[in-house]
């Protein structure tokens, strides 16, 4: 309120200046003179007049500002939430990683542009047992420890997300099947030294499969999934704990 009163007073003042210099101009020209009286209503007209609209339009310019920063505020503070709102409608809960839908659009779009590389199909050991067994809230927490093991094991500009229950897929584009047989290796060995502990205190054995299979321009995204998934399986009817790479080599 302090900074509208200064600047009413210095509008007023100028106002009187600019009156007085009018008067004294002006008076003469008409035959008057400039006197006590011309000068006294020279600062009791602008004292009247100019100072209350000064200050009420000063106050008003005042609010109008107060109201413009709470509007930009709120304008910052919902594009937050917007964007907050769009990652969490990209991102599986459970895991953080990228839900179905996101990765598989995220997915098509790498896959276009990528001369080469390799999708993984990763799922979780005798995961239904450790529900059976321990509950669904350990199984929550397995299911956390098998995801941050895969993160640890990917590249940074690997794609991950969670497809379904407990399985995962990535797409590691640029990547020539040995260097994806590797990744994919070490996926498997981060899942196996992961922690994830039962409610009385004992450590669960966390495994995943691993089937690989090389993308190939042209190739559909479902047609490399299928691919992927039947090496997937192929692990695991082998034992489980390993993978089946796009050259039909086995890692355990």
């Amino acid at each position: 309120m302090g900074k509208v009163v200064r600047r009413a007073v210095a509008a007023t003042l100028a106002a009187i200046i600019v009156s007085i210099l009018i008067g004294m101009l002006m008076l003469p020209l008409a035959g008057g003179e400039f006197d006590t009286t011309a000068m006294l209503m020279c600062v009791a007209c602008p004292l009247a007049i100019a100072f209350p609209v000064a200050f009420l339009t000063e106050h008003q310019k005042h609010r109008l500002s107060l109201v413009n920063a709470s509007l930009l505020a709120t304008h910052a503070e919902l594009a937050r939430a917007h964007a907050l709102l769009a990652e969490k409608a990209t991102m599986d809960d459970m895991t953080g990683m990228l839900n179905r839908a996101t990765f598989l659009a995220r997915l098509e779009a790498m896959r276009e542009t990528a001369e080469s590389g390799s999708l993984l199909m990763i799922d979780a050991d005798n995961f239904k047992a450790i529900n059976d067994e321990h509950g669904h809230a350990v199984g929550d927490t397995a299911l956390q420890a098998i995801a941050a093991a895969i993160r640890r094991a990917l590249r940074e500009g690997d794609l991950v997300g969670r497809i379904g229950g407990e399985e995962f897929c990535a797409f590691l584009p640029d990547t020539e099947p040995g260097t994806a047989n590797a990744v994919a290796e070490r996926i498997r060995a981060e899942v196996e030294q992961a922690e994830a502990l039962t409610a009385e205190g004992r450590r669960l054995a966390l495994t995943v499969s691993i089937g690989c299979t090389r993308h190939r321009r042209g190739a559909r995204v479902v047609e490399l999934m299928r691919e992927a998934d039947r090496r997937l399986y192929r692990a695991k009817d082998l034992g489980r704990n390993r993978v089946v790479s796009q050259d039909g080599l086995i890692a355990a």
